[in-house]
Parts: C-alpha cells; structure tokens; sequence
C-alpha cells in the first residue's frame, strides 16, 4: 500500500491576502487559483522547488472557522518549511517583512527559527543536519 498526504488545509480570511503572502514574501509558487463559486476557490501554493504536498488555502466560511484563523495548532508551531540553505532564505525572508518569533539557533537537528504567517500561524524554518 502507498499513501502520502497531498494537501494542508489552511485557514484564511483573504484569498489574495494570503497568496500575496506565500508567493511574494515566502517565495512559494501559485500551483491553482480555481473559481468554486461566487465566494469559494481553490487555491494551492507550494514552496520552489517542492514536488509534493501544497498548502490548500482555505477562506474560513463561518464563525467557528474564522476563530480558527492564526490559531489552527493552538499556539505550537504548525508546519515546517525545511530549506537547502537556511541563511539564504531566512535573510530573504527578513528582507520581505516576515515576522521571526524566535531567531535562529542550531539544535542537534539542524538551524531552525520560528516565523509567522500572515494571521500567526507559527513555522519552523529548518535546515536540516545531513
């Protein structure tokens, strides 16, 4: 049997907000920006140079979902963007305004820091020892 997980619903309350996000702060390529409905699309981004997994950008619907928006893991960090070349990517993304809570440091597993979304959504950013 072969599985893998193909999309990361995450919450928004923009459509565009959230792609100019991801594409020009985080660099991330618009995989599909598809009309649904008069209020709903199907929007995929993913990071360069990914093959796998997009995130599935999702316009909170209701006041259940909106409560949920920046706040989809209760505060921990939500996902993580593994990188090739962390000091690269983390000055890049100092340069577009992206907000680091905590800075780097260098754990047994490799470089991380923690940054957040556009809503509070909380990432590692990680390179990874070899």
């Amino acid at each position: 049997m072969k599985q893998s997980i193909i999309h990361i619903a995450v919450l928004v309350e923009d459509y565009d907000d959230a792609i100019a996000f991801y594409v020009n702060k985080l660099n991330f390529k618009l995989v599909e920006n598809t009309k649904l409905s008069a209020i709903k699309r199907w929007v995929l981004v993913q990071p360069p140079g990914a093959s796998g997994c997009c995130l599935l950008l999702a316009k909170a619907a209701n006041e259940q979902q909106r409560s949920a928006v920046g706040n989809q893991s209760g505060g921990r960090v939500f996902l993580f963007l593994d990188t090739d070349d962390f000091y690269r990517d983390h000055q890049r993304m100092l340069a577009n305004n992206v907000t680091f809570v905590r800075d780097p440091i260098v754990e047994s597993y490799g470089i991380v820091a923690v940054f957040k979304d556009l809503y509070g959504n909380l990432w590692d950013l990680i390179q990874r020892s070899t």
